[in-house]
């Protein structure tokens, strides 16, 4: 549903491939601030889940710590079935706290199914309870108008979707417009039975899914302005969003006279 799979591999990672990347990372971020003094979290995004020794090689996890030790919080991303021994071994090695992020999708349960997540709402919310358990943190990752969710309902689903990962005690939901470029919604679009959403659709599940208590939902604005129709509005709506995504306060939509 995203781009992230053409950074993935046909084969497993090379040992210290991984390594390697963190210790560029972290050098490119002191070359750039000076120190790291600043920075208080990292995410740890490897395009699959960070618990799956072909992605993340296990005997690794003591070094991947030991680099992670002056970050406050470690956020790295798993599919719920690999939610397990290793990732509460994982949080036993490191300083700070550990968050994991789960894509939940939709809990529109025919769409769900049909988008080969290989997962069931039950299984994500065993996976939540077992972070629970141990003291680890939740996000969720949720996509608006995925495949298979009729249009005209997909903000419903979508604030369902929220209010669903809340219910599982996640304290973050990441709400991701759905697009086109990995094959499969390209085939679907063409067929006629996908369509991306808008940035009006965006607004709307923001607007309606912020204010629940210990929970933050963010709106993903990575290449936002595909999901635009007004090269006028377009700037100061974006802004907006970020702000709310900063603030966790709703503010006032914005008027525009060429497209409204």
């Amino acid at each position: 549903m995203c781009d992230l799979w053409q950074n993935t591999l046909d084969n497993p990672v090379s040992p210290g491939a991984i390594l390697e990347q963190i210790d560029y990372a972290l050098a490119h971020a002191v070359s750039q601030l000076g120190d790291l003094a600043q920075l208080h979290q990292i995410k740890l995004y490897n395009a699959g889940s960070f618990f799956d020794p072909k992605a993340i090689p296990s005997e690794e996890d003591t070094q991947i710590a030991k680099r992670l030790a002056m970050f406050d919080r470690i956020i790295v991303e798993c599919h719920p079935s690999l939610v397990g021994g290793r990732c509460l071994q994982f949080q036993e090695s490191i300083k700070g706290k550990l968050e994991v992020a789960l894509g939940l999708e939709t809990v529109h349960p025919k769409a769900l199914e049909k988008l080969n997540k290989r997962m069931t709402l039950e299984d994500f919310q065993s996976a939540s309870s077992v972070l629970s358990e141990n003291n680890i943190a939740l996000r969720s990752f949720v996509l608006l108008q995925p495949p298979f969710v009729p249009e005209q309902e997909s903000v419903d689903w979508a604030k369902k979707t929220v209010d669903f990962s809340i219910s599982c005690g996640a304290t973050v939901s990441c709400v991701i417009p759905t697009r086109t470029g990995n094959g499969a919604t390209d085939s679907l679009a063409i067929s006629g039975q996908f369509h991306e959403p808008n940035l009006d659709q965006l607004e709307d599940v923001m607007d309606r899914s912020m204010g629940a208590a210990n929970h933050r939902v963010f709106a993903d604005l990575w290449d936002l302005e595909r999901f635009s129709h007004c090269e006028y509005c377009f700037d100061v709506r974006k802004s907006r969003l970020l702000e709310q995504n900063h603030s966790q306060v709703v503010s006032a939509r914005i008027t525009c006279s060429y497209c409204h």
